[in-house]
């Protein structure tokens, strides 16, 4: 007679592709990525970049009114949930965020708003099922004293790399021409770095547009590089280690 499994060993038995079929009758304990993920890591009134692709690179956009769409629900539920958005960028397959959140949960609530919205709105639209994001954001840290106007730079500077615009001033759909004055972005609020760059409006906007047209030095485009792809165990790559024991 065969001994009768306990819930444990029903609920913990690994079904995995790579057991063998001999083997499906032996119980095995949960694999690590098996297990309950971590929390994403927010810290309120901390700057944060946040990058959300499509899946398999698929497009998140097929033209302006999907692009408008997604800015108009940034709009209301950073608002709702209290997030200052200070840069973006809305490529084809996916899109950027500089934004400090009000409170721990503030990040969270409104990218799921806003995801959940937003897929509603992009299939209904184009006839499609299913998941549209490729999992779940990827948000990083960023010391605001070294980091956060060179985080703006490689955030805006996205479609020029991409190679769809010559200058970042010709791309509509990023934060970019509210920061050099040629547009005016009722999503963007200042960072009080940016303030700092000068006494009057021009003066800021004369200031940041120079910074972007002399770009990012090869280092710190590869560690924004490097921080986006490694996702939250980067952070130490955008903050000192003082930066870090502080928070």
């Amino acid at each position: 007679f065969f001994k009768q499994k306990t819930a444990y060993e029903i609920s913990t038995r690994d079904w995995s592709s790579d057991v063998c079929s001999s083997d499906l009758s032996l119980p095995t304990r949960p694999k690590p990525d098996a297990m309950a993920r971590l929390p994403r890591l927010t810290v309120a009134g901390y700057p944060h970049h946040i990058i959300q692709r499509g899946t398999n690179r698929q497009r998140i956009v097929v033209d302006d009114i999907d692009r408008q769409r997604l800015l108009d629900l940034w709009q209301q539920h950073a608002l709702e949930f209290g997030v200052d958005i200070h840069a973006y960028v809305i490529m084809d397959n996916h899109f950027h965020l500089l934004a400090t959140p009000q409170h721990s949960d503030s990040l969270p609530r409104m990218m799921q708003a806003v995801g959940r919205s937003y897929v509603r709105h992009f299939n209904l639209r184009h006839g499609r099922t299913g998941a549209l994001w490729e999992g779940r954001y990827r948000s990083n840290l960023i010391e605001s004293e070294h980091y956060l106007l060179n985080c703006m730079i490689y955030i805006e500077l996205n479609p020029v790399r991409a190679g769809m615009v010559v200058q970042a001033r010709d791309f509509r759909w990023s934060s970019h021409r509210h920061h050099i004055g040629l547009a005016s972005d009722k999503l963007v609020k200042q960072h009080a770095l940016y303030w700092e760059l000068g006494d009057t409006p021009f003066g800021r906007e004369a200031a940041y547009a120079t910074r972007v047209e002399a770009g990012l030095d090869p280092k710190a485009r590869e560690d924004l590089t490097q921080s986006a792809i490694k996702d939250r165990k980067s952070t130490r790559l955008n903050s000192s280690h003082e930066w870090i024991s502080r928070m």
